[in-house]
């Protein structure tokens, strides 16, 4: 066959959301051409008599399935009735149950592995639940052949314990979610991609090695990629879209190929890293959104966990507070008022001190946040906002902007914004004196793709260097011990840049309160046609 690749949708729990299911999969068909085959991990039906008049249609051959779709079995007693036998069997035209556990090898070559059900906590086991029986019957003939390399997709209903460690945090409480023995299996089978679901979350890890460097020979990655519920209210990915060549017909060397981003393999932690596990779970910011509406402006609030008791009313989410003085903090007796220049509901604007040019500003959250990894989404959406306001007004300068936040031996985040007069230089040099620079101080820039989040990179706590150009490329540094804390101003101060070496310390370049206050005034006036809060 070649090189082909097979285009696959995985999908989450569809608790008997049939027809919501395959409209949207005929919707994606419609735009981007036929998929192969659909895989769904978690609970496929449901318990509603709507769902089960749904399932009847299919059942009956009065609605078909847009696509061969393949399904794992009951994750609870209440949908056992569904399934007639523990082995894999047609259900309907164009939907078949896979089977209790077992690999399924499409006629490209694919290879899938498969466990239905949760894990077992007593014996006998119940219908929906699996063994460690089950799981030995599944590893034991694929890794007893010394060809063995691992396969190519694993699907399981429950999520494997840990594997959020060395990687971006999920939005579940990692105290009681996932299987040990879904880990050790995803460990030994090493799949290119491992589907669960049960949760009703999105959570896409970063890709994993299956080798130790330099111990070990290279081999491919491994991605975690787990989904929430079909047409959940929060509207919570619930379908995954990918093309995967079969292992078995690829170019090795393609194949043990690294992204850039990847992380160590998070179910073979030292011991070191197991009892740090134990002491240290994360607080409860990773789990729960710490934004919701805030209450007033800059004033004394402070951050309650998610401390609310049965039958109250949930309290509004407040601004996390600083454990000390905190010069950016709105709320804070030492913020320099006179330098604000915009003050929207979670964030704020204000003139940089000792600046770059006059219109170097910075964005600010109005509460206690470290760096942009730690903020809530409305923090984030309304930072956007005013991302795209700076660049209008900076365009209509004749400027473009270059955002850079140091997230090292600093308390408040600040993101800076600096412009560059267009006829200066174009986005590629400025990206590129951003690279050279960090090569001469022996620091690697990566580039982070495109449709990437920070924070899939840079789990809360990590400290960082970040830049963002006009052109939406963003290159990013991971701080190891020491790092320049001036290097964001001395690249743009460079001349390859703005050309002005002597500005790149700020205090080289602090004003008077007066001369401050005359430039802050004129900045807030100029702003104003593009400032979104001057509205409300």
């Amino acid at each position: 066959m070649g090189e082909q690749p097979v285009r696959v949708l995985a999908c989450g729990d569809v608790e008997g959301r049939l027809n919501a299911l395959f409209n949207r999969v005929q919707t994606i068909q419609k735009k981007t051409g036929q998929f192969d085959l659909l895989l769904c991990v978690g609970e496929f039906f449901g318990t509603t008599p709507e769902a089960e008049a749904e399932w009847q249609q299919y059942k009956t051959g009065a609605k078909k399935a847009p696509i061969h779709t393949y399904i794992l079995g009951a994750a609870s007693q209440e949908t056992v009735k569904n399934f007639p036998s523990a082995d894999g069997c047609e259900l309907a035209e164009n939907i078949t149950y896979l089977g209790r556990r077992g690999v399924f090898t499409g006629v490209s070559g694919l290879q899938i592995a498969y466990v239905s059900g949760r894990e077992a906590q007593q014996e006998p086991a119940p219908a929906h639940c699996f063994t460690a029986k089950d799981l030995s019957a599944l590893v034991s003939p694929l890794t007893s052949s010394s060809k063995f390399r691992g396969v190519d997709i694993l699907l399981t209903s429950q999520w494997p314990r840990g594997v959020w460690q060395y990687a971006n945090n999920p939005e579940v409480n990692t105290k009681f979610c996932g299987s040990t023995s879904v880990a050790n299996l995803a460990d030994k089978l090493k799949p290119r991609y491992h589907f669960a679901a049960l949760e009703g979350t999105h959570y896409e890890r970063l890709p994993y090695r299956n080798h130790l460097v330099l111990q070990e020979n290279a081999q491919h990655v491994s991605r975690f990629i787990a989904l929430a519920t079909v047409n959940n209210p929060a509207k919570k990915k619930y379908l995954y879209a990918f093309n995967i060549i079969p292992m078995k017909t690829m170019d090795p060397s393609e194949l043990v190929k690294q992204p850039q981003d990847v992380t160590e393999n998070p179910y073979r932690r030292s011991t070191k890293d197991k009892t740090d596990e134990v002491q240290s779970e994360p607080s409860h910011q990773f789990f729960f959104d710490l934004g919701k509406k805030q209450d007033g402006r800059g004033r004394d609030q402070q951050h309650d966990g998610d401390r609310h008791h049965q039958g109250q009313p949930k309290q509004p989410r407040r601004h996390p507070q600083p454990t000390g003085p905190c010069w950016f903090c709105l709320a804070s007796p030492q913020v320099e008022k006179h330098l604000v220049i915009s003050i929207g509901t979670h964030c704020y604007l204000a003139l940089a001190k000792g600046g770059l040019t006059p219109h170097h500003i910075l964005i600010l959250p109005i509460g206690h946040y470290q760096s942009v990894v730690d903020l809530s989404s409305e923090v984030v959406e309304e930072m956007e906002k005013y991302k795209s306001a700076l660049t209008s007004f900076y365009k209509s300068k004749g400027e473009r902007c270059v955002l850079f936040e140091r997230n090292y031996r600093s308390q408040h985040l600040q993101l800076q914004v600096v412009p560059v007069p267009l006829d200066r230089c174009t986005t590629e040099d400025i990206k590129e004196a951003f690279m050279v620079q960090a090569q001469e101080q022996q620091m690697e820039l990566m580039e982070i793709p495109e449709h990437t989040d920070l924070k899939q990179i840079a789990p809360p706590g990590t400290p960082y260097f970040y830049v963002e150009l006009d052109s939406g490329e963003k290159l990013f540094y991971r701080i190891q011990k020491h790092f320049p804390l001036q290097f964001g101003r001395e690249v743009l101060a460079s001349e390859a840049v703005l050309n002005i070496p002597t500005r790149a310390d700020w205090k080289e370049c602090k004003q008077t309160r007066e001369e401050e206050e005359e430039s802050c005034k004129q900045l807030r006036d100029d702003f104003q046609p593009f400032d979104f809060a001057w509205e409300d």
